[in-house]
């Protein structure tokens, strides 16, 4: 009699036991493994947002490219061209994609020439923003990076670029108003792309290089006497920078 009531009791706990036993199998199967080159500590399907920053030269030309068109060889350093010194700061979400892939949404600023470097070397009042006319504007888009070791990655972003047209009146050289006006929302939206490539100091915290290109024009150009209206300028800008990044 008792061997059969143990024999019962086996049994049941058995029965019950199967099914949990089965359920933890599949939970734990079912998981997304951590590992691999991007952010290895964590699973696939997560995410973190991110803030970065990032400064460098611009081209200062029209063509988004980096070379002298005037035949005295390429300074990278030296303003030729109207080159300036840019800046950008983005903020955004990246989710784990595949074991070393990340993908996400930016949003962020860029100015691609209204700081100048030289004036803070200087001793005297200067307006900092007094080239007005660089290229600036909001960014919108989305992103990706493929780590090819565990921290070297391969970087890419674009998206929509709302830049400035400055809304003001053109001037001459000596300042006399030629009646010239740029203003309202035609020609200010259009794109940016870029590539870079860096390293992943830890797990939150990166460096890299990047090349980006902002293609825009300076909107429509009215003549205040005679009502002709014109395109704009076309303003699109390259920048090659030093780039970092933070995520939480």
């Amino acid at each position: 009699m008792k061997k059969s009531l143990l024999a019962l009791a086996f049994t049941s706990a058995s029965i019950i036991g199967v099914p949990v036993l089965a359920q933890d199998s599949t939970s734990t199967t079912s998981a997304a493994p951590a590992g691999g080159n991007y952010l290895p500590s964590q699973p696939v399907g997560s995410g973190n947002w991110f803030i970065g920053a990032n400064v460098g030269r611009t081209n200062g030309g029209d063509n988004g490219g980096f070379g002298s068109g005037n035949g005295s060889g390429f300074n990278f350093f030296k303003g030729e061209k109207g080159r300036r010194t840019g800046y950008g700061v983005l903020g955004g979400y990246r989710w784990k994609a595949g074991q070393d892939l990340g993908l996400g949404l930016e949003a962020g600023y860029a100015d691609l020439g209204n700081y100048r470097v030289k004036n803070v070397f200087n001793s005297q009042d200067v307006n900092q923003r007094s080239t007005t006319n660089a290229l600036r504007g909001w960014l919108l888009g989305v992103n990706g990076r493929i780590n090819l070791l565990p921290q070297w990655y391969i970087s890419a972003h674009g998206g929509y670029f709302r830049a400035n047209d400055n809304g003001n009146n053109y001037n001459n050289s000596i300042g006399q108003d030629l009646g010239l006006t740029s203003g309202g929302r035609p020609g200010r939206g259009s794109w940016y792309g870029g590539v870079g490539t860096g390293w992943d100091i830890t797990e939150q915290v990166s460096l890299g290089v990047n090349y980006d290109y902002f293609h825009a024009n300076a909107g429509k150009i009215k003549n205040t006497a005679t009502g002709e209206v014109t395109q704009g300028l076309k303003r699109s800008t390259g920048i090659v920078s030093l780039s970092g990044e933070y995520r939480f």
